[in-house]
């Protein structure tokens, strides 16, 4: 990242956010922040390619249109970002036409190329050349046009791009097929030409199919505001959108309603739920003076809020920016493919330019040295390298998911293979998160108690009666018959059973933890015990852990009595009653020294630490914002999960590196071939798509990568 000399502590400095929708790779991303950080008064300038957005730190006094003008100058035109929390549009769906039309279009030029290849000479052989440029043509033009519209923004501002060399190489072939085609010649490259092209596009969708994942995390928390509210002026009552509302104004919030701005309850009393931001599911009273956040739930009765903070000044669309934020850092083979992207557009073009230079010389002619300069343009095309990170983490993420794992981010597992510490969330994480009945409890139930607790219980949703029944059922109880059976908010579920009183209900007393009293007429008074169980083979997940060298810890919210307990029966050390800020706190403590860490955690209020940590896991039972703002998803209930997928991704590590040295010593050994005049355009492009081959069979073999190791 380039930038400019510090600023005086007098100046004062702003931020500013400029959508950038031209930038698609590591070359991009350079260029952006150079050309602003080259700017005097420019402090940083940082991109977020997921988003395509670039984060403009600068000198008050200097002002918008001198950053998009900077930027207008090298081919990328921006406008600042609109506040209005929308999602930017996915980078996928304008390459999904171009890469069908190239894929469509490549297997029928294919097909009759096969005919040439058997032999086929005079009019047969031109009429075949025919059909294929009527086929090939059109579809490179169309399929081509991702690449010739960056190359011509480039170029017209003077600049290079990856991009160019493709282009050139393309426009080149394809005038140079039309030629042979017309001259009745013997060669035609529309097949290798749109060979090139669909590589090169599939590699792009991959990459930008991730990157959309990324961003799902920071979109789903912004869903959690509700749209608009309906607004009280004057006696009046309308709805107002939530990028319409203004502080002053005074919302009415009507049960089950979410709130779409910061506020104040200026009347009314009700309870809502705040796990969004505090991540306590039950929930809390509000009354008069009391502050509310957009997001929050309430669950009881109307309220008047008047707003304080609306849009972009919300604390929900702060804590996105800050997982937003996170999202800017930058991976390691993104900045090698940065700076190799620098080299990259000159390097070619001065390797075909001397490749037609020195044929001239050498007398070869003007056809001659033109085809063989296509050759080494062509055969330089970075389909490989650009196929070399995208395809192991594509396989290894449906390794991952046929496991159970979902990858969010492909990236991130760039991120896992480095991990060196494990923060794991107690509730939820190390345990199932929801309460399952003591089992020697049950054992102790005689046969006709166990059935009248089944009865009781099935007329219940309360999650304790839900986890009797589950557990019950499981054991093959059938429920008795039970008559005026009904249900006490708070206190349990009382009917009658052969004439006589039976009640599920609330214990006398404390017992230390969950608990239900199964009160029978004529029977003594059974205490049945519930605990939030550790996750099946936790002890075998931590243990692998430690043998990858990753140490983990519990990180937890709940009450420190909880977390150890947890601590001595898994041997980990712990820090409990943790708030959000804690968390961050903890992962930032642990990152300054030199830790790569991942944070495993499932509360709606885990989002920010989520976003911070190297990388981070979630189950599938966690809140919408803690699945989307994770890196990894598992869905079954083992913990096995976490190191199956810091397994996986240090074999998708492997396989990148492996690729990365296929796909360079393919150019070693290529290139100098091309410039010596041994290969044609058609030779070029098939060897280029038998490196690209070459890198997809070796990213195959992460089809094995979530299997456990053998003991």
């Amino acid at each position: 990242m380039a930038s400019a000399p510090p600023l005086t502590q007098s100046e004062s400095i702003e931020t500013t956010t400029l959508v950038v929708p031209g930038m698609h790779c590591a070359s991009c991303m350079g260029k952006v922040e150079r050309a602003l950080g080259a700017l005097p008064g420019v402090q940083s300038a940082r991109v977020n390619l997921t988003a395509r957005q670039v984060n403009v730190a600068h000198d008050a006094a200097l002002g918008v249109p001198d950053l998009v003008g900077a930027l207008v100058a090298i081919g990328f035109p921006s406008q600042p970002r609109v506040e209005d929390l929308a999602p930017p549009p996915s980078a996928v769906k304008p390459l999904l036409a171009p890469l069908a039309v190239a894929g469509f279009a490549c297997m029928n030029v294919m097909l009759l190329s096969v005919s040439i290849w058997s032999g086929a000479e005079g009019s047969t052989r031109d009429l075949f050349h025919l059909l294929s440029a009527a086929i090939g043509i059109p579809a490179i033009l169309y399929a081509g046009r991702v690449f010739f519209a960056s190359a011509w923004g480039a170029l017209r501002h003077g600049r290079t791009n990856m991009d160019v060399p493709i282009s050139i190489g393309v426009i080149l072939a394809t005038g140079l097929s039309l030629y042979e085609t017309l001259t009745h010649g013997a060669e035609a490259w529309f097949d290798g030409t749109l060979m090139l092209l669909l590589f090169l596009l599939a590699g792009r969708v991959l990459d930008a199919m991730m990157r959309d994942r990324a961003r799902a995390g920071v979109d789903a928390l912004l869903r959690q505001a509700a749209p608009g509210a309906m607004v009280v002026a004057k006696g009046a009552v309308d709805w107002v959108s939530a990028r319409d509302l203004l502080p002053g104004m005074v919302m009415r919030v009507a049960s089950g309603e979410r709130l779409a701005a910061d506020g104040e309850i200026v009347s009314g009393n009700s309870r809502f739920d705040r796990s969004l931001l505090t991540g306590e599911s039950a929930a809390v009273p509000v009354a008069q003076g009391d502050a509310v956040h957009a997001g929050m739930l309430n669950m009881d009765a109307p309220v008047d809020v008047r707003v304080t903070a609306a849009g972009c000044d919300t604390t929900l669309a702060e804590i996105a920016r800050t997982m937003e934020a996170a999202g800017q850092h930058r991976s390691t083979y993104v900045r090698i493919a940065d700076r190799a992207s620098r080299l990259y557009a000159p390097a070619v073009h001065t390797l075909a330019a001397l490749t037609f230079i020195g044929w001239m010389i050498a007398g070869a002619g003007a056809y001659e040295s033109l085809k063989i300069a296509i050759a080494v343009l062509i055969i330089t095309c970075p389909c490989a390298l650009g196929l070399a990170v995208p395809v192991a983490q594509v396989v290894a993420a449906g390794a991952l998911m046929r496991r159970g794992i979902m990858v969010k981010d492909g990236s991130a597992m760039e991120r896992m293979a480095r991990i060196d510490r494990a923060l794991l969330d107690k509730t939820g994480t190390l345990t199932l998160g929801r309460p399952t009945p003591d089992p020697q409890a049950l054992d102790a139930l005689p046969a006709q108690a166990a059935q009248v607790a089944l009865a009781l219980a099935s007329h219940s949703r309360h999650p304790l009666s839900r986890a009797l029944v589950e557990a019950l059922g499981a054991r093959g109880v059938t429920a008795a018959e039970l008559t005026q059976v009904e249900e006490v908010a708070g206190q349990g579920v009382h009917a009658l059973w052969h004439g006589g009183p039976v009640a599920l209900r609330r214990p006398d007393g404390p017992t230390g933890g969950m608990a239900s009293a199964l009160d029978i007429e004529g029977m003594p008074l059974r205490l049945i015990l519930f605990a939030d169980r550790l996750r099946p083979d936790a002890d075998l997940a931590l243990n692998w852990m430690r043998a990858m060298g990753v140490e983990p810890s519990i990180l937890s919210g709940d009450a420190m009595a909880a977390v150890a307990e947890v601590a001595r029966a898994t041997h980990m050390t712990a820090q409990g009653a943790a708030s959000p800020a804690d968390k961050l706190e903890a992962i930032q403590r642990l990152q300054g020294a030199g830790h790569h860490v991942l944070m495993a955690g499932d509360g709606l209020n885990d989002g920010p630490a989520l976003a911070a940590a190297h990388a981070s896991i979630a189950p599938g039972t966690a809140s919408d914002v803690g699945r989307q703002a994770a890196d990894f998803v598992f869905l079954s209930d083992s913990l096995m999960a976490i190191p199956r997928a810091m397994a996986a991704s240090r074999a998708t590590m492997r396989v990148v590196r492996q690729n990365f040295v296929l796909a360079i010593g393919y150019n070693v050994l290529a290139v100098p071939m091309a410039m010596a005049g041994l290969v044609t355009p058609l030779i070029a492009a098939v060897a280029m798509s038998t490196s690209s081959l070459i890198v997809i069979g070796n990213s195959l073999r992460l089809a094995m990568a979530a299997r456990e190791p053998k003991a």
